[in-house]
């Protein structure tokens, strides 16, 4: 199956007014049909329950949908139906698995202003934002259709000839994952941690994070319009009750998240103990978060692209990105007139619903708001705030707060060391670079960090010495490009599985070594 050199998805231009237009009508469309009741998918099946939630608007709070709250019951029922399906996927040539994903990313460009005009309800992203995210999940279908087509270029010449013995290996699949992804990346996230184990030949049970629950049961309608039979794929809904049910599951094989730390750990040891009937030990990648160190060496060009990229960093999508700058380390020399430059341009970012597209919109939900106005009160004491600090008056009721920056703050301060998820940049000062180095270092996590100096030899030392998974010089600390930034960090960032990258779905998979005598 020959297919063109994979290439990342453009973004929509959406200062064409026919492109404007076209989202707004959806961005109404979609309105008009709220609330929207959600079932859960299992077996090809739409199975409503008694027992629901709210799915509610960030925007303004509105109700997006009533959800179909899964059970026990209801989580066993799906993997043993994916445990069932298994057998069928797995033996059908990966040619034909791979185009599953290629018609699916066909599907998603056809309805990319549908997913976009969603998005920026559910989640609260900006137009950029929102399409970016379809653009990464058609990427993740595509490049991971042509990875495994060529899977074993791995391992391709790679055993010692043995005289009269035929020697093979090769890669299948593992059994059934449960895939549990994140808001933040609705589509993006949730499609490329589901299509990797579904390209490999394994059965899939998804389930969504309970704010994006829509965009997750949408992608069990793109799947079955791209051919994906039924009970390969199954959706339950819920909070952490269907969810440590997919975990501890005996027939589930492996496990795929992206989310908290806090999460992600208790994933990785629930997921270490062997349940009764279980015959393997379950395979975990956790992807965790990040506090992520942006360094403004002395050697640093001081302009308008490097405020650029700060901020997009620290504030676009109101923060909440794992990858979010969250540390900005400035070497002293140039530390007043960085300080002074970008409190001045994050004055002007403009707040307000991300369905008008503002730059900064709204944070995901109360709970998210609390703990994040919750550190502001501690970075009052720890720090000195020179931006915002509080929840922001638009006048509209929803989880807006003001881009916020403390200067002079201790790289141990609680604000400088624990993760936030939201619109706060806490500014330290370093020495110099080795200094700055040292405090980027000094941290729990290992995920995503920039580096922004004109010397060659710092650029070298921080490429050697910096602990973090996807270190980037002069540019911002986010967006990562699928086959481009394999994407995963250290420490307590992850399992790092880079995602995106060359080597991501060998995490679904297992080698079998197979010899044969030859001439007895």
């Amino acid at each position: 199956m020959p297919l063109r050199p994979f290439r990342p998805e453009s973004y929509t231009d959406y200062s064409k007014e026919e492109n404007a237009k076209a989202l707004r009508e959806w961005i109404g469309k979609w309105r008009d049909r709220f609330p929207i009741r959600v079932p859960l998918v299992i077996d090809g099946k739409e199975i409503f329950k008694e027992e629901t939630f709210k799915d509610l608007n960030p925007n303004d709070k509105s109700v997006i949908a009533e959800v179909s709250h899964a059970s026990p019951e209801d989580v066993d029922r799906a993997v043993r139906v994916a445990y069932e399906k298994f057998p069928y996927w797995s033996s059908l040539p990966r040619e034909e698995r791979a185009m599953v994903l290629v018609k699916a990313a066909e599907i998603m460009r056809r309805r990319r202003l549908e997913l976009v005009g969603l998005m920026v309800q559910e989640v609260g992203k900006n137009w950029l934002e929102a399409d970016a995210d379809v653009a990464e999940a058609i990427d993740f279908c595509e490049y991971y259709a042509r990875e495994m087509l060529d899977i074993e270029r791995h391992i391709r010449g790679g055993l010692t000839y043995l005289p009269n013995e035929h020697n093979e290996y090769f890669y299948v699949p593992l059994g059934v994952v449960s895939v549990i992804p994140p808001w933040n990346f609705p589509i993006a996230i949730t499609t490329g941690m589901t299509v990797a184990a579904l390209v490999t030949g394994n059965t899939v049970v998804l389930k969504p994070a309970p704010d994006s629950a829509v965009l997750g049961y949408l992608l069990a309608d793109i799947f079955r319009e791209a051919g994906l039979p039924d009970g390969v794929l199954n959706i339950v809904q819920g909070d952490s009750i269907p969810g440590q049910a997919m975990v501890k599951h005996p027939l589930v094989r492996m496990i795929a998240f992206t989310g908290s730390r806090a999460v992600g750990t208790a994933i990785y040891e629930m997921g270490a103990k062997v349940q009764p009937g279980q015959k393997w030990l379950k395979r975990v990648i956790a992807e965790m978060g990040g506090k992520d160190p942006v360094i403004v060496d002395s050697e640093a060009k001081i302009d308008d692209y490097l405020f650029g990229q700060i901020i997009a960093g620290a504030y676009g999508f109101q923060g909440q990105k794992c990858s979010a700058t969250s540390r900005l380390i400035v070497v002293e020399d140039v530390y007043d007139d960085v300080v002074e430059g970008l409190v001045e341009r994050v004055k002007k970012i403009e707040i307000g619903p991300a369905p008008e597209n503002y730059y900064m919109g709204p944070v995901i939900n109360e709970p998210s708001e609390q703990k994040i106005l919750h550190y502001i009160e501690i970075g009052k004491k720890e720090g000195k705030l020179l931006v915002g600090g509080g929840k922001a008056d638009i006048g509209i009721d929803g989880y807006y707060i003001q881009p916020t920056i403390f200067v002079d703050v201790d790289p141990h301060a609680r604000i400088a060391q624990e993760e936030i998820f939201g619109p706060v940049l806490a500014i330290i000062k370093a020495r110099d670079f080795d200094h700055a180095i040292e405090i980027a270092n000094d941290s729990e996590y290992g995920l995503t960090g920039s580096v922004f100096t004109l010397n060659r030899e710092k650029i070298a030392k921080a490429k050697r010495e910096l602990i973090i998974g996807n270190l980037y010089f002069n540019r911002k600390s986010t967006g990562a490009i699928v086959g481009v930034h394999p994407f995963g960090g250290f420490r307590m960032s992850g399992t790092d599985a880079k995602a995106g990258g060359p080597d991501y779905l060998l995490y679904f998979l297992q080698g079998k070594a197979v010899s044969e005598v030859i001439g007895w």
